[in-house]
């Protein structure tokens, strides 16, 4: 499954430039993407769909990954249509995997399970969500909220769609995953600090592990 990163939004709310640069500990959020995908073997070609809010945004993407990852250029101003048009760029007609730059918790193990669900589901697209109990638990306040069956779920930022029909509206799965790597989507500078915090804390764990064997 190919996968599209979006990454042409202002960022305005986080206020420190062009937002899939923005460092954590070091590392551009969008690397962290990247790099989650990269290490998914049932992931094929990444694209990034940036936008005129997010030049350097592209020119960082195709110094440091050179061809590895494809930079697609969107009008930018609005997601749904950005989007549509990075589908049809990429000449994508199968399902694909639809994902923000600003989810640097990402990992392989859960995208590998999001396709896993998907391939399930039997419907051509699948919408990807967290209990607003986990936001709560990480003392977020997300923008967005969703009543789904009486729970209330939060938007991840992925997404599932059928490539070849990228132009209808796709009935969809609802996948409510309890893990707090996508409840942090990087919008305002307190969460930039929390997912720091959680970032120091897996790097830690990892370095621990590694010591012991």
């Amino acid at each position: 499954m190919d996968a599209i990163i979006m990454a042409g939004g202002f960022g305005s709310r986080l206020g420190m430039g062009e937002k899939p640069r923005v460092e954590l500990l070091g590392k551009p959020l969008i690397s962290y993407v990247i790099e989650a995908l990269e290490d998914t073997e049932i992931i094929g070609s990444i694209y990034v769909a940036v936008s005129p809010a997010t030049p350097s945004t592209g020119d960082f993407v195709e110094s440091l990954y050179e061809g590895r990852v494809k930079v697609i250029q969107t009008g930018g101003g609005n997601y749904v249509g950005d989007m549509i048009h990075a589908v049809k760029s990429a000449g994508i007609d199968d399902p694909v995997l639809i994902l923000m730059a600003d989810i640097p918790l990402l990992n392989p193990e859960i995208i590998e399970d999001i396709i896993s669900e998907y391939d399930k589901c039997q419907k051509p697209a699948m919408s990807v969500f967290s209990p607003i109990t986990v936001c709560k638990g990480l003392g977020i306040r997300p923008d967005t909220v969703f009543n789904w069956a009486g729970r209330l779920i939060v938007p991840a930022g992925i997404n599932i769609l059928d490539g070849k029909d990228v132009d209808n509206e796709q009935d969809y799965e609802s996948l409510i995953l309890d893990r707090k790597e996508l409840a942090l989507n990087i919008n305002t500078v307190s969460e930039l600090k929390k997912c720091k915090e959680i970032l120091t804390e897996i790097l830690a764990e990892k370095t621990a592990l590694q010591q012991k064997h």
